[in-house]
């Protein structure tokens, strides 16, 4: 008898199981998904980017860039902030400074440096780009074109 139970309730939820898509099955049109989220003030990007010593005139001064959406006076703006998005995305934090114990290469890439302040995804921004060794050489080529091109 006990077996005989056993096996009808089985039964009964497999039954139950294959009506259950039409017993749930949505009649008439889909519901919109929501939109995605928009960007807090908090989190919108407005930097200052002040570059000298670089020997190309185009690369001297400072430029404003904003993101979210890209404007300003950076000469690249959207590519620019597509960059810091990229950047983002991957967790890499592009004004972080060359770690103090990092074996850089001694190699000299002009005397051209960038400050760059202002707020990145709403945190404080206020650090130096030079092109001094090779560390920061590369710190300063991960984040063109932000930075201008220059050698």
């Amino acid at each position: 008898m006990l077996r005989r139970l056993a096996l009808t309730a089985v039964a009964s939820l497999a039954a139950l199981s294959a009506a259950a898509p039409a017993a749930t099955a949505v009649t008439g049109p889909l519901p919109l998904p929501l939109p995605l989220p928009l960007l807090r003030d908090d989190a919108r990007t407005q930097l200052t980017i002040t570059v000298s010593g670089s020997e190309n005139a185009a690369a001297e001064g400072a430029f404003e860039l904003r993101c979210g959406p890209a404007g300003g006076s950076h000469p690249v703006a959207r590519r620019a902030c597509g960059r810091l998005d990229e950047l983002a995305v991957e967790g890499a934090d592009p004004f972080a400074p060359v770690p103090e114990d990092a074996l850089c290469t001694q190699q000299f890439g002009g005397p051209a440096t960038a400050r760059v302040t202002g707020t990145w995804r709403g945190r404080s921004v206020d650090t130096v780009f030079s092109r001094t060794n090779g560390c920061e050489i590369a710190r300063w080529n991960s984040l063109r074109p932000v930075l201008p091109n220059v050698g």
